[in-house]
């Protein structure tokens, strides 16, 4: 690859990230509630950019994007940066993992497996995450250090999660599976289209289609 193609390459892929990152941060804040999990558990599809970015770009630009747009979101948190680490970690799982899988399987059934991968990795990391680090964090910061005050919040939905770990397991991993999912879903039905639209703008991406 000469040196011209090279910088043309990455020109390219500097411009592809830095609109799925503008696209990203703006979906960030469109949130939706989900009437049987805790009202601070909300549907967002902000990962849908960099799902896409990992799949046209690779997986690490999928992760620059994550990282990207939860840095520009970060002045503007209520959560003081424990959500948008929540979100960059959970999501930079997601899209790599699946990013990884689709980058040495191209076709529709490999970008199924990619995603459906990348979310139950996602989903059984963040028992981990939230475990260890997002939810005593909250507790400090809103709750006394009371981690009761979190679990009634679940309690009061399902009595029988009466510890953290039973409503991480009961709701949470279910929860970021399913967000996952949709995410993929979504996914699945633009990337074709749009992957087409990137490809035709620099020939220097790969050009082998989802069969």
């Amino acid at each position: 690859m000469t040196k011209a193609t090279t910088n043309k390459l990455m020109t390219t892929k500097l411009t592809v990230t830095a609109m799925l990152t503008a696209v990203a941060v703006v979906l960030q804040y469109i949130e939706v509630s989900i009437p049987i999990v805790p009202s601070f558990l909300k549907l967002d599809f902000s990962d849908i950019p960099e799902l896409i970015g990992s799949f046209v770009i690779g997986p690490l630009w999928g992760v620059i994007i994550c990282l990207l747009k939860n840095l520009i979101h970060l002045p503007f948190t209520g959560s003081v940066g424990v959500g948008e680490f929540s979100n960059f970690i959970l999501g930079a799982i997601f899209v790599f993992v699946a990013g990884m899988i689709y980058k040495y399987n191209k076709t529709k059934k490999g970008a199924l497996i990619a995603c459906i991968s990348g979310a139950l990795a996602m989903a059984v990391l963040s028992i981990a995450t939230n475990y260890f680090i997002v939810y005593p964090v909250y507790a400090q910061l809103w709750a006394g250090g009371d981690m009761n005050v979190i679990i009634n919040m679940y309690k009061a939905l399902l009595p029988a999660s009466d510890t953290l770990l039973k409503s991480l397991l009961i709701f949470n991993v279910p929860f970021t599976f399913c967000k996952g999912f949709i995410v993929a879903a979504v996914t699945m039905f633009i990337y074709k289209p749009l992957s087409y639209m990137i490809v035709k703008m620099n020939n220097a991406f790969n050009k082998k289609k989802m069969s």
